[in-house]
């Protein structure tokens, strides 16, 4: 690795925590160069424009997220679908990655809103994601893999956002009904 590879990855680490903070409002480039403690011209010397810092560093953020759920012992042992998702949640709604949570959830928002480089990385960490659970589930016939992956993002993700809008409850009431269908 070069010297403008391992400053380009200290920059990327630097606005990843940024923008775990204050999310994709804080985005833009004089604060995201105050983030990393250089300058805006430094940034796009690393990439070649805004779009695509701002697509590393949401990638950076993403391979965070699935080291951390890694470290949390989620999906250690191939787990059935129920099993996954109620490990993915648990670690879903830890104040370590809450952050993460509502990154991700202001991220789709500006993808299905049709947004750039926002639809094209939520989809990239979609499927980073999907490939992540699909290495974690126990199945017994390999066509289920993929739908069953799917499933679990629909799940925690729907999940995520009842408690982004207030309904914990509801959520808790949706997790409680899919433990009880699972037995």
């Amino acid at each position: 690795m070069t010297t403008r590879d391992e400053r380009r990855q200290a920059v990327l680490e630097s606005l990843a925590d940024h923008l775990l903070r204050e999310g994709l409002s804080g985005a833009s480039l004089r604060p995201l160069a105050a983030a990393a403690g250089t300058s805006d011209r430094m940034l796009l010397y690393y990439f070649a424009d805004k779009d695509e810092l701002l697509a590393a560093t949401l990638r950076q953020v993403a391979a965070r997220l699935t080291r951390l759920l890694d470290g949390a012992g989620t999906g250690i042992a191939p787990s059935p679908l129920s099993t996954l998702i109620g490990e993915v949640w648990a670690a879903m709604r830890t104040p370590a990655l809450q952050p993460y949570v509502r990154l991700w959830l202001e991220l789709a928002a500006g993808a299905a809103r049709g947004q750039e480089p926002h639809r094209a990385v939520a989809g990239q960490i979609t499927d980073a994601f999907l490939s992540w659970a699909a290495d974690r589930l126990l199945v017994e016939d390999e066509a289920d893999r993929a739908p069953q992956a799917a499933l679990l993002l629909a799940t925690v993700d729907g999940f995520a956002l009842l408690e982004a809008v207030g309904r914990a409850d509801a959520a808790d009431a949706a997790d409680a009904c899919r433990r009880a269908a699972a037995r």
